[in-house]
């Protein structure tokens, strides 16, 4: 069950969940890249928690988790979409070189950002406060007062997984008591998951080694895959930003403009007929 999704609910509890493993779609996102393997180990991580994030959100777009900081990283992000496609970066951490999380990401902020398809964007930003990815995440939903969530996470550069854990919405009548009981039991259990068994046990075998006493059901996976969303024509119009008569200035200085997407190192050369159409458009 590599480079999948899979979604499962407690029957008996309010409580929902997410298993993420990403194996070839991984391995896409570092290829355009020569990472240090500190880098590529929590970008695994960063990926595999967009992956669960952008699947509690019932909309078409996508998730964005980022993290910029002073330490050996200075920025890296993940992004997810609702049609379960993929991608990554990190910037400027060619000499990244320490194991220890805080080192990597010393007085970082964390940012989820959330970009529909229709309607308004959303961006929520926190301290990185926690001695991992997952505790910082889980953070971030206590402070924003979201559903209770717990996050687990594992990457070996050459893997990623992860598991999401979510109370749901109250069932009629509401027993607080119970559905303390019964977040606190099943969080209890999901903790005794190792990266190993998250990196390797088939999803099934996984839920029932944790769950075999409780009722879970699963729902079919859903498949993931690297993209990056960039284009031609995507391309051009970021570089409306910057004006006509810059971009006329660019021209006439190196005769192109030429530009590489950071995500997948695809190569962009315009010239200045594709100006001239990308403003014609403003006046028509």
């Amino acid at each position: 069950m590599n480079d999948q999704l899979q979604r499962f609910i407690f029957d008996e509890a309010d409580i929902r969940g997410e298993l993420v493993r990403l194996d070839q779609s991984y391995k896409d996102t570092l290829a355009a890249h020569h990472y240090p393997e500190p880098v590529s180990r929590l970008l695994g991580e960063f990926l595999a928690a967009a992956v669960l994030l952008s699947a509690t959100l019932k909309f078409e777009g996508s998730l964005v988790l980022q993290a910029y900081s002073d330490g050996e990283i200075p920025l890296i992000m993940a992004e997810a979409s609702s049609d379960h496609k993929i991608r990554a970066i990190a910037r400027n951490a060619d000499n990244a070189s320490s194991t220890d999380f805080h080192t990597l990401l010393a007085k970082g902020k964390l940012s989820i950002t959330i970009d529909p398809r229709q309607g308004k964007r959303y961006q929520g930003i926190v301290s990185l406060e926690g001695s991992n990815l997952s505790q910082c995440i889980e953070n971030y939903f206590r402070q924003s007062e979201q559903l209770s969530t717990r996050v687990w996470l594992a990457s070996d550069g050459q893997q990623a997984a992860g598991m999401l854990l979510q109370e749901l919405p109250a069932s009629d009548p509401i027993d607080q008591e119970q559905r303390d009981i019964d977040w606190e039991h099943a969080t209890k259990l999901a903790e005794t998951l190792t990266p190993d068994e998250m990196l390797s046990l088939p999803f099934e075998q996984l839920l029932f080694r944790l769950f075999h006493q409780e009722k879970v059901r699963l729902f079919p996976p859903a498949l993931l895959s690297f993209e990056c969303s960039c284009s031609e024509t995507r391309t051009l119009e970021a570089m409306r930003a910057f004006g006509q008569q810059e971009l006329e200035k660019i021209l006439q200085e190196q005769g192109a403009i030429d530009i590489n997407c950071e995500f997948c190192h695809q190569h962009y050369h315009f010239g200045s007929k594709d100006i001239d159409r990308l403003f014609e458009k403003n006046l028509h």
